[in-house]
């Protein structure tokens, strides 16, 4: 590429042993900073192709190329404080408040405690000096306290008992790190979370609006869920600071397009269910096709849907057993939102040979390309998932497939065919 007049940089080498390669690794730990970018490690490649092919891939990388990474740039500072954060699901984090200090190209003041346990674990009293590094030279947190210069009479660092935002007592699941605070209906970082979780580009996608604006229709009682978007007026949004006739028809014309474009999916996952990711939420709509059928489902008939664990399940009940989410859904179907699948002809099937069957396909096949081994085992009525479970009637396995599928598919008892025996299967 050199050679061909491409701008290389300067700062690669060939090495003929490991112990050049040692070499290179020391030169580079300190001039790396003198470098127009930030780099945290070096990788390391055989360059002969013949070799590459002997040394071969895992199922994640290649065996024949390996990163290598610096130590992480630790500081010292002061804690000044611990304030609390209040996300969209209520969950409660801890965060350091810190004396400035230079990290990683950086000044840092604050660095994420996650929850409890980590405070406990830290031992962390107050007025400690702590040391911080970047998490791969990017994210500050705390590793670790400075015991020699800790005040002998510092008391303990104490989680707080009661919402930081609307003064609910906190709750903390047992088995779980995380303390919550379980006033989702009037607590506001907790609404106005589910409004952002609402337009996002994933959910409802809606154009002209946010975190500012959401903050601004909040203070002036505009919006109290994302419901009230939908009722929002040009007469409303032009009182208001920083809102001109543009702007106001811009957000007017997103809305009302959210209507138009989006699906039962993305609303699914717009109402910010806990544990029900853009994924999850896309296999529940077409289990259940439509908002009503969801809301009656048992947690037996849940549990029963590939890959939807007892949590979901758990979670989604929790949900639809609430009277005010119940009112929240009717209100956004007043809306005209789409609560329901668009009716689509079914694809004509094959047959229904593997009718309530389900498969993973991993690994390099011969005669199916790996889409087209899943077309197959869909258009002849089977259903393929993406990880292995105890509701698992098949691995498809390949040539080269990963290790660790083979691994849980045998420790479950899962059925392990070949290609060859897939098609012998379907052929009969």
């Amino acid at each position: 590429m050199k050679d061909a007049g491409f701008n290389i940089s300067p700062t690669f080498e060939k090495c003929q042993n490991i112990s050049e390669v040692a070499d290179y690794i020391k030169k580079w730990e300190q001039a790396r900073h003198d470098l127009p970018l930030d780099t945290d490690g070096i990788v390391i490649k055989v360059n002969s192709y013949a070799q590459q092919e002997e040394l071969g891939f895992t199922s994640k990388s290649p065996r024949w190329a390996i990163a290598y990474k610096y130590e992480t740039e630790s500081a010292s500072t002061a804690l000044k404080s611990i304030t609390y954060q209040v996300g969209r699901t209520g969950a409660i984090t801890p965060v350091a408040e810190l004396e400035p200090v230079h990290l990683a190209g950086t000044v840092v003041k604050r660095a994420s405690l996650h929850n409890a346990n980590e405070i406990e674990r830290l031992d962390l009293c107050e007025n400690d000096f702590v040391f911080v590094e970047k998490g791969g030279e990017i994210i500050p947190k705390v590793t670790g306290v400075n015991t020699e210069l800790r005040n002998q009479e510092a008391q303990k660092i104490q989680f707080i008992e009661n919402c930081p935002e609307c003064g609910t007592e906190l709750v903390r699941q047992e088995g779980e790190a995380v303390h919550y605070c379980p006033n989702e209906m009037g607590c506001p970082p907790q609404i106005k979370g589910k409004i952002e979780h609402f337009i996002q580009r994933k959910a409802m996608n809606i154009d002209g609006l946010g975190p500012e604006t959401i903050d601004q229709l909040f203070a002036n009682d505009l919006i109290k869920d994302p419901s009230d978007l939908y009722t929002l007026t040009h007469d409303q949004l032009i009182t208001l600071d920083r809102f001109g006739v543009r702007s106001v028809n811009k957000l007017l014309k997103g809305i009302d397009k959210s209507i138009e474009e989006s699906n039962f999916p993305q609303l699914l996952f717009a109402l910010g269910i806990r544990f029900v990711g853009s994924t999850v939420a896309n296999k529940l709509a077409h289990h259940f096709k439509n908002i009503d059928g969801l809301m009656q489902a048992s947690f037996e008939e849940l549990v029963n849907i590939p890959e939807i664990g007892e949590r979901i399940a758990n979670s989604v009940r929790i949900y639809f057993k609430d009277e005010q989410n119940i009112a929240y859904i009717e209100r956004l179907r007043s809306h005209k939102l789409p609560l329901e699948l668009e009716v689509q002809e079914e694809p004509v099937s094959d047959s229904n040979l593997l009718e309530g069957k389900t498969f993973v396909v991993s690994g390099v096949f011969t005669t199916f390309s790996r889409d087209g081994l899943k077309a197959s085992i869909q258009a002849n009525g089977g259903k393929v998932v993406s990880s292995i479970s105890k509701k698992l009637n098949y691995l498809v396995a390949g040539e080269k497939m990963g290790p660790s599928k083979l691994e849980k598919a045998e420790k479950l008892g899962t059925t392990i065919i070949s290609e060859a025996e897939y098609i012998a299967l379907i052929e009969q």
